[in-house]
């Protein structure tokens, strides 16, 4: 089970919905959150911060090290902001932020297609998530690299 939250950046102008995986670590482990627009200018500590696509996670490794007796055995030793983000203990509802809206809304424009004709809808929802997939990766959002 997932649960999921949205933090606000430290400009106020964006936010950006996480997922907390199995609920192993709590929300306040994300210290901070920094859109593009207000990560400029913010020094990158890599013991504390991820990068994603000009976005900066802080979290509090604090935090975080309370709660790692909750990880497996095999990720206690491992802790670090990209085991937090690329594990999916702390990462966002999606490809980035806002993927889970813009993806519900690109399906829901092929989703009239299915009534009318599912075969080819089917092909249609294949071609989407194969060329979106490809955009993200070109456009350097971390986790449409998994996999």
């Amino acid at each position: 089970m997932c649960m999921d939250h949205s933090v606000v950046c430290k400009c106020g102008r964006r936010d950006a919905s996480f997922n907390f995986r199995n609920e192993v670590m709590p929300p306040e482990t994300i210290e901070a959150l920094y859109c593009p627009e207000c990560s400029e200018g913010t020094l990158f500590d890599h013991k504390t911060m991820i990068v994603d696509n000009g976005w900066l996670i802080k979290y509090d490794m604090e935090v975080a090290g309370l709660y790692s007796s909750r990880l497996p055995a095999s990720e206690k030793e491992k802790l670090s902001p990209e085991l937090l983000f690329d594990e999916g203990y702390i990462t966002w509802r999606g490809v980035y932020p806002g993927d889970h809206i813009d993806s519900a809304r690109e399906r829901e424009e092929l989703a009239t297609l299915a009534k009318v004709n599912p075969k080819k809808y089917f092909t249609e929802m294949k071609t989407w998530a194969i060329e979106r997939m490809t955009r993200l990766k070109d456009d350097g959002w971390r986790k449409a690299h998994e996999g």
